[in-house]
């Protein structure tokens, strides 16, 4: 397994088509980079690597991932330094240690680190010529892992199938500011579900209860805990901080929140500019008390499409706190975003080794 991808072979495009790219109007999941990466596990091990052209891959519609969920992803990033044409990824083991873990939870077999490595720095390299060099630009990366078995049967795939493609990124996933509703109804997650893990089926169950929000005028929602819908979980795609007074309050991981590595990161800064963090839930009794009282002074999400989202206004009980715009000197999201990005850019010393050179 050791020297699985070491020798990759490559079937290259004939043409690329980069040429089509406008670098300065690039939409989210719209547009592809030439090649993707495709490895097979069969017979109880990995095998059949390869890079090829982006395209179809064909399976027939028996196969276990469409019936029974057995898919996982993840999301990370390649950026250009501005200042040199160095390529770097951010805290891509990070990715393959939580990729391997949503693959044990779906009973799955998880993809070895250097496997995962390898894919992702492959890919990239092959690619490069995709990656913006822009400001707030960079090239996003899909890994997905899904279960290929002809076999209707309930019960766990014996064949799965390793993909790695990525698309060039260039514009806010959001808008500056979003609204956001908290969810008392429908939940994300429950208690030794599946949550933690990136799995397919978490994000189609809230596709109906998001949608009802977006029709009411909201971004995204507030998830709060299954059993009782009185704490505050994570939002639709991203993990979420509350500051209330000069606290920062933030969900802990758990079987219903997902490992952030964004999330991660931000505490890490925060902790070092000496912010007090806990991390812990917060009431839906709390957060609308702290609001009324003027106390709760910000709200952003974090993850790695959306980076930091400010958040500028939170609904509860049909009731609409707007939060106030911090002093730009004075603003935790803006503190932390900037400190973040110049980890990213170089531009300030990466003590915690998160961005790997390739």
């Amino acid at each position: 397994m050791d020297n699985l991808t070491e020798n990759i072979p490559i079937n290259r495009i004939k043409t690329s088509r980069i040429s089509e790219l406008d670098f300065d109007n690039m939409k989210f999941g719209r547009v592809f980079t030439d090649h993707i990466f495709v490895l097979d596990y069969f017979d109880g091990q990995w095998q059949n690597p390869r890079l090829q052209p982006q395209g179809e891959l064909h399976f027939s519609p028996k196969i276990s991932a469409i019936h029974y969920g057995q898919s996982i992803f993840e999301g990370l990033k390649a950026y250009k330094r501005i200042d040199s044409e160095s390529i770097m990824l951010f805290r891509p083991k990070e990715n393959a240690r939580r990729f391997a873990e949503s693959a044990k939870r779906m009973c799955m077999p998880p993809v070895p680190e250097n496997i995962f490595m390898q894919a992702i720095t492959q890919l990239v390299l092959l690619d490069k010529a995709w990656i913006p060099k822009g400001e707030n630009q960079f090239l996003y990366i899909r890994p997905v892992l899904f279960a290929t078995d002809d076999y209707i049967g309930i019960r766990p795939s014996d064949n799965y199938c390793f993909v790695v493609f990525a698309c060039p990124l260039g514009e806010p996933y959001y808008k500056e500011y979003i609204n956001v509703k908290v969810e008392k109804k429908y939940a994300r997650a429950c208690a030794g579900g599946t949550g933690t893990a990136k799995s397919a089926g978490n994000y189609a169950g809230a596709l109906y209860p998001a949608k009802l929000a977006q029709e009411q005028g909201f971004d995204q929602l507030l998830w709060t805990d299954a059993k009782e819908h009185q704490y505050i979980e994570e939002s639709g795609t991203m993990n979420v901080m509350f500051r209330i007074d000069d606290t920062l309050i933030t969900a802990p991981i758990g079987s219903t929140v997902l490992s952030g590595i964004t999330r991660d990161s931000v505490l890490n800064i925060a902790r070092s500019y000496g912010i007090t963090i806990e991390e812990r839930y917060l009431s839906v009794n709390e957060l609308r008390e702290a609001a009324k009282e003027g106390r709760l002074k910000e709200v952003f999400g974090t993850g790695t499409a959306v980076g930091i989202q400010k958040i500028g206004s939170v609904t509860l009980d049909d009731k609409k706190y707007v939060i106030p715009v911090s002093d730009k000197e004075l603003s935790f999201a803006i503190k932390l975003d900037k400190a973040l990005k110049n980890i990213i850019a170089g531009q300030t010393n990466d003590i915690n080794k998160w961005m790997l050179e390739l």
